[in-house]
């Protein structure tokens, strides 16, 4: 059973572990890349809808997890696969949601369920293979925290110290300090294959210990949860800010920048999460589709540049469904940010070049004779 706060329930079929889950539910509107977004640490504490029909179709491999295990809370999909079919696969899906105690559910009604969250809004939730009835599951869910107001990257974040290296025969050209506020593997790997040698560091790293590895260039990462809570890493991106050092900053990352700005953020009524959200860079005109994972954006004017404790800004990026802010850029420092993942795995990779991008404002601001202002267009391939 599946209940939301709202009280509509949906009844279905145990998929996964047996139990109880509580959290947040939205929808992900991705064909592809299910093992990538179980492994996302931005879905901690939420449940996950997937509005694809077919799920687990090439069953779970040990090569494309984005962390150390599933974040998601709980699973909702329409028709799990009967049988795994890949050459990579090692085990199927429900047998790896039982391995790690996720509870799921696979139910008929999916697609009401999605348009009733996008009607309605994201909402609390739970479901359950052990309660009978509805009106006291909706009791416990009514009880559980909001994501409003929820500071979670201190429980996704790393707790010691790691560095990706450059793969064999590409030469490191820069250092690369990486906040992890809930990073995925994929990231520092892409910057990586760059030649970015990428240290990365749990989020309650002090600023002190981060330009005391004199990085090239500092990368704030995705996560979940509450910006306005994230009080830390906003002190933290404001001292690099103040340092100069060249900065890139992706989804919560980006919320982070716009509230070092003195912008506000806040709460999407069901957020962007799929591999399918159309992006236009405000300046060239020009369009990607992206993948998201977020439900909360900043707040910026987006009729042209502003000023900012650190010198004039302007967004750069902006959402073609909804108009929703999706990228930032100082024009008299060197950082930028955009709110999508530019390392999509599994794809589309329309958004790489903002890497290629990083490492430019990187070698632009290491050379004396060169102006670090304002960052490096992205790579037009």
């Amino acid at each position: 059973m599946l209940v939301l706060e709202d009280g509509r329930a949906f009844r279905g079929r145990s998929f996964g572990a047996q139990g109880e889950t509580l959290g947040e539910i939205v929808f992900n509107t991705g064909m592809t890349g299910y093992q990538e977004t179980l492994t996302d640490p931005s879905y901690h504490r939420q449940i996950v809808v997937m509005t694809a029909p077919h799920i687990g179709n090439t069953g779970v491999n040990d090569d494309d997890p984005e962390s150390g295990r599933i974040w998601v809370s709980g699973y909702v999909v329409r028709e799990p696969a009967r049988v795994a079919s890949n050459w990579r696969a090692r085990r199927t899906l429900d047998e790896e949601l039982q391995r790690q105690d996720v509870v799921g559910i696979a139910l008929d009604g999916t697609r009401a369920l999605t348009r009733h969250l996008r009607d309605r809004g994201a909402m609390r939730a739970a479901i359950s293979t052990v309660e009978t009835d509805p009106e006291r599951l909706r009791e416990r869910v009514l009880a559980s925290p909001q994501m409003a107001g929820a500071d979670l990257a201190g429980e996704v974040t790393t707790t010691e110290p790691y560095t990706v290296r450059p793969p064999e025969g590409v030469p490191a050209r820069f250092r690369v300090a990486a906040v992890d506020l809930g990073i995925k593997a994929m990231t520092p790997q892409r910057l990586a294959e760059r030649g970015c040698e990428v240290t990365v560091l749990p989020a309650d790293t002090t600023a002190e210990a981060i330009l005391a590895l004199e990085p090239d260039g500092v990368f704030f990462s995705n996560g979940p949860g509450d910006p306005a809570t994230a009080e830390k890493p906003v002190a933290l991106m404001r001292a690099v800010l103040e340092s100069r050092t060249p900065l890139f900053g992706i989804c919560f990352g980006n919320q982070i920048l716009g509230r070092a700005l003195d912008l506000g953020t806040f709460k999407l009524p069901f957020g962007h999460r799929g591999v399918n959200q159309p992006v236009q860079d405000v300046h060239t005109k020009r369009v990607h589709i992206t993948s998201h994972n977020h439900g909360f954006a900043v707040d910026a004017p987006a009729d042209g540049p502003f000023e900012t404790p650190y010198g004039r800004a302007e967004v750069s990026h902006v959402d073609l469904n909804d108009n929703v802010v999706e990228g930032l850029r100082l024009l008299d420092r060197p950082a930028f940010s955009v709110q999508y993942h530019p390392e999509a795995a599994a794809g589309p990779h329309d958004a790489a070049a903002h890497f290629d991008a990083f490492c430019d404002l990187m070698a632009a601001s290491s050379d004396p004779s060169s102006s670090s202002g304002r960052p490096a267009e992205p790579v037009q391939s």
